[in-house]
């Protein structure tokens, strides 16, 4: 019998032909194309090629000869990945951009990128749940603590592009952060060396280092405002992607720790005058804005996202700028 699907909004962007074989994998291309030809397979009633670019609310004719090709996604037992609907409703809610080679999510504080031991849920895992006839693949990372823009692959293709991307420095990423202190350099490029999590500094050295090679971390910064209770509005320009640099480099470097760093801001406590304002122990630090080149078409696509609530909240009671 002839069915209807109608497209969903983390499907928007997909090709229809990529579309079909998702769901019918097992369908030879020559008889998805044959279809087309005859119009049988239908897009909102109009015959198709397979080329077009599926839109949320889309509604594709399944005719009735391919329902044999249909293949459901094998469930995997003992994996712990067991997520609810409520639970990926959240993730499909991040997304920002997506298509059939990558999908970007404004990731959550608070949610890890990568599952591991005790980890139930994980940006990985979760993608995978929800676009299951994908490959994901991550290709970039985000601290836990941290929200932003985060691109995954969903194809092995796409991840290889992106990471080599993001390896080179060819993919640019702008975070804003909420400092703790008074950054008096308004402008500036920090050049140092991080090791396992700390400054390498010339105590480190002396004390024999820590057994593992120094990495040179590189940021640029500005100050985009500061105010009352002795606060700074940063933007924070990467130019090297080492473990906690940011960070490090706002607590050790600039003398103010990000609001909400419980690992190298605790003993520095917020302005009295300003402390009711903060109704959340969440991570100040936002990545806000991305480019890079787009794995399929060559083209450099640049994404912003929205500030996370928790720190709308305060930006916009005091009246922070945006770039």
């Amino acid at each position: 019998m002839t069915s209807f699907v109608k497209v969903s909004k983390v499907e928007e962007g997909t090709r229809l032909f990529r579309w079909f074989m998702r769901h019918y994998p097992v369908m030879p291309q020559r008889e998805f194309h044959r279809l087309c030809h005859g119009g049988q397979i239908r897009l909102n009633s109009s015959r198709v090629s397979g080329k077009e670019f599926l839109r949320e609310g889309d509604v594709i004719r399944i005719p009735p000869t391919i329902q044999s090709y249909a293949k459901q996604p094998e469930k995997k037992s003992g994996t712990g990945n067991n997520f609810s609907l409520s639970d990926l409703d959240v993730l499909r809610k991040s997304i920002v951009h997506n298509d059939s080679d990558i999908v970007v999510f404004n990731k959550p504080a608070g949610l890890a990128v990568q599952g591991g031991a005790g980890i139930r849920m994980s940006i990985d895992k979760m993608a995978a749940a929800l676009f299951p006839y994908d490959k994901i693949s991550l290709v970039h990372r985000l601290d836990k603590e941290t929200s932003g823009l985060l691109v995954v692959a969903k194809n092995q293709k796409a991840a290889q592009v992106l990471s080599e991307s993001f390896k080179k420095k060819t993919a640019h990423k702008e975070y804003l952060a909420l400092l703790n202190g008074t950054v008096k350099q308004k402008s500036g490029v920090i050049d140092n060396f991080i090791v396992k999590g700390q400054m390498f500094d010339s105590a480190m050295r002396l004390n024999g280092g820590t057994g593992q090679k120094p990495q040179r971390a590189i940021t640029e910064y500005k100050v985009l405002a500061q105010t009352g209770g002795n606060l700074s509005w940063v933007m924070f320009l990467p130019k090297t992607g080492r473990t906690h640099q940011l960070r490090l480099h706002s607590a050790f470097c600039l003398n103010a720790p990000i609001v909400g760093d419980d690992l190298y801001g605790t003993e520095k406590q917020l302005d009295n005058s300003v402390k009711d304002i903060f109704v959340t122990k969440n991570l100040f630090l936002f990545a806000y804005k991305i480019t890079f080149q787009h794995p399929s078409t060559g083209k450099m696509i640049t994404l912003k996202a929205e500030l996370p609530s928790f720190m709308k909240t305060v930006t916009d009671f005091m009246e922070l700028p945006l770039p």
